[in-house]
């Protein structure tokens, strides 16, 4: 197989127009091309009234040629693979991203893992999260960010990311996804996305085919805290007192485990602080942003919703940036605490709600909230409690028009641009939710947004906060081995341990681990 990249045909071609640009792209009468199929296709829209596909085409040739390159192999290779099961079983606290794929690798390789999960498997999850955006009715251990899934199964779905993989261990990902149900176009696209209610379906997917290779799942099952001897991982002690005898422990709890960080911080593991961003989530009418970034094509079905990426530097040294854009999706609530208020994004596979949403963050430093490496979750609490005052209660998350926003008026009245957070957005001052520094940033980048998106800082569009939880706000840091700094046998993942930062590369990571848990146990 060769591979050739970088072939462009503009939007409206048809398969024989393909075919005729990949025998001319490598040189070859078309009689010559045995088989093909596209490996990527993305879009480039820089010129609005000539909107290019460009492919990556993987191709069989009946004849040599000196273009192209060859095609990489990408199928997986196992680290290790048991020989026997083992005495003590693995475990992995987590069922996101990170925590199923580890879990998949460990059960493929033959290790029968142990998977803790403290909230509900993904059905019931999602019921208790309805609960809570239709009702306000909070339960803390079942939510956006507790569950089978983890947060990810409540977002866009995004599955693209700019991790270094010279493995192609996103490339198993992918796959394991589409064969759990998720559409195959995901294997090619530029910028893939599943959407809530296919992540679920996956999610169920993917457990069964862990069981059915000897993993076991619990549910509803809180690790309350480690048995650590001399440096070396010995168990861990469920909320109602069972201790589980284990010496490999992948800790992929994602980066809203605050319980389970301060345990591990009272048990001596060590962790630093890091930096993370907070701010709001901004919507506009979806057509707004189509019109900006495609022109006469947009609503085209190969381009579906637009999307977009944005950075301001701030005079007060502060980045502004957009974070976690949604295509016609939904801003949700995300509080896993009660008495507090958390935004986050979220969009079908369609992508056909009327406004479009992102996050609008200012980074910040552990400089910002100085103290102990905790510091950082008693500082996003801080403003989450600000943000649940704010909107009066009852999960009612504070809003405000960006023209009042932007000139320092509470706001009174929505426009055209309604806000799609449930139960419910007050509209306020929103300065109060967030730091002096965060607000005159935010401040000084809408307008400068509103240069390279024309109506981004249009008066009716609506702010709705707070966005706290952009990562963790420490690390667990670990070494070459994937374990601990200072505890052997446990193995921080994924986003929760700082090592990842959405679906796909939270995935890879617990691929990674997986690895290394295989290796010690086969010795």
């Amino acid at each position: 197989m060769r591979r050739l990249t970088e072939l462009r045909l503009p939007i409206n071609h048809d398969e024989a127009q393909l075919k005729t640009a990949i025998a001319a792209g490598f040189g070859v009468p078309e009689a010559a091309i045995l088989s093909w199929h596209v490996h990527r296709r993305a879009w480039d829209a820089r010129k609005k009234s000539q909107i290019m596909l460009v492919y990556t085409i993987d191709a069989e040739l009946a004849v040599d040629t000196p273009k192209g390159e060859f095609t990489p192999e990408t199928t997986y290779q196992f680290a290790a693979k048991a020989t026997r099961p083992p005495a003590k079983r693995p475990v992995i606290i987590g069922t996101g991203p990170c925590g199923i794929l580890a879990a998949l690798i460990l059960a493929e390789a033959g290790f029968r893992p142990l998977i803790l999960e403290r909230g509900k498997i993904v059905r019931s999850r999602t019921k208790d999260t309805w609960g809570l955006w239709r009702r306000g009715e909070l339960d803390p251990t079942s939510n956006v960010q507790f569950g089978e899934g983890g947060a990810g199964t409540f977002s866009d779905g995004k599955l693209y990311s700019q991790i270094k993989d010279p493995r192609h261990l996103g490339r198993k990902v992918m796959e394991e996804f589409v064969e759990a149900g998720a559409p195959e176009e995901i294997l090619y696209i530029a910028k893939p996305h599943i959407g809530t209610f296919r992540l679920v379906t996956m999610v169920e997917s993917i457990r069964a085919k862990v069981q059915a290779l000897g993993g076991e799942y619990r549910f509803g099952c809180r690790v309350n805290d480690f048995e650590i001897d001399n440096g070396q991982m010995r168990g861990v002690i469920l909320e109602n007192g069972e201790r589980i005898e284990t010496e490999h422990v992948i800790l992929a709890i994602g980066h809203s485990a605050r319980d389970t960080f301060a345990r591990l911080h009272q048990r001596g593991v060590f962790m630093e602080a890091k930096p993370f961003s907070i701010g709001f989530r901004i919507e506009h009418p979806q057509g707004m942003i189509d019109r900006h970034r495609f022109g006469a094509f947009a609503g085209h079905p190969i381009l579906g919703a637009a999307d977009y990426k944005l950075v301001h530097h701030a005079k007060n040294g502060r980045s502004v940036y957009s974070f976690c854009m949604c295509p016609g999706g939904t801003v949700v609530a995300a509080t896993s605490e009660e008495g507090r208020v958390v935004t986050n994004g979220m969009s079908q596979y369609s992508r056909a709600e009327r406004n479009a949403n992102a996050g609008i963050v200012v980074g910040i430093t552990p400089a910002d909230y100085p103290g102990d490496v905790l510091a950082g979750v008693e500082f996003q609490r801080q403003w989450e409690s600000a943000a649940f005052i704010a909107g009066g209660g009852g999960y009612k998350a504070p809003g405000q028009l960006v023209g009042d926003f932007i000139a320092g008026h509470t706001s009174h009245a929505f426009g055209e641009v309604q806000p799609s957070y449930k139960p419910g957005v007050h509209l306020t001052n929103l300065a109060p939710t967030l730091p002096d520094y965060a607000i005159a940033a935010i401040r000084e980048a809408l307008p400068a947004f509103g240069r390279q998106i024309k109506g981004f800082d249009r008066p009716d569009a609506v702010l709705t906060g707070v966005e706290t939880r952009t990562s963790s706000p420490l690390r667990i840091t670990r070494g070459k081995d994937f374990c601990s700094l200072n505890v052997r046998g446990l193995y921080p993942a994924g986003e929760g341990a700082g090592y990842a930062g959405g679906i796909l590369s939270a995935g890879v990571d617990g691929i990674k681990v997986a690895e290394a848990v295989s290796k010690s146990l086969a010795g």
